[in-house]
């Protein structure tokens, strides 16, 4: 889960978060400033799951320009992510080779949502103006900057949003 920043006022950027790795531990994302990052949540036994290969391409080729993924798993629909968040690492990394770091299972809707997701939707909200997050695999832009730039519907595949993702590079 992600911590909302510890000052009063309303969180700006991507940098005023922290998230946690399976572990447990804090991730401070105020270490990716100055990078574009795609923020993915995820899930290992849906129809999208084939696309951890594109994220992970994507992220082998754009990575050394500061381009970072982030995949939250989220067992919020269909119950498509039963596992732990070791146990989904470790899936990802068998099955499809992914070297960017899978976090900590997290909820994205509802009043449990993690922080970062309710800013990410607030940020970029999705068809006719709602916030809710349909499915597995919804995916948010972020700039250099930190600030939400786009997002993307489940079935964009990664390749899909490359040219994006090198606009911004």
């Amino acid at each position: 889960m992600t911590d909302e920043p510890s000052s009063t006022m309303a969180p700006h950027t991507l940098s005023d978060f922290t998230a946690r790795l399976p572990d447990g531990t804090a991730f401070d994302l105020s270490t990716l400033k100055g990078q574009v990052v795609l923020v993915v949540n995820t899930a290992s036994r849906c129809g999208f799951t084939p696309q951890y290969a594109g994220l992970e391409a994507l992220w082998q080729q754009h990575r050394e320009a500061g381009f970072h993924v982030l995949a939250f798993p989220c067992n919020q629909f269909g119950a498509q992510e039963p596992g732990t968040a070791d146990e989904i690492a470790s899936f990802c990394t068998i099955n499809f080779g992914v070297t960017f770091p899978i976090m900590d299972k997290v909820k994205v809707n509802g009043a449990e949502a993690d922080p970062l997701f309710t800013w990410l939707k607030h940020e970029a909200p999705g068809v006719l103006g709602t916030e809710a997050i349909k499915w597995n695999f919804t995916k948010f832009l972020v700039d250099r900057s930190g600030h939400v730039v786009k997002r993307y519907a489940p079935n964009d595949a990664p390749e899909k949003i490359e040219k994006d993702i090198a606009a911004l590079l």
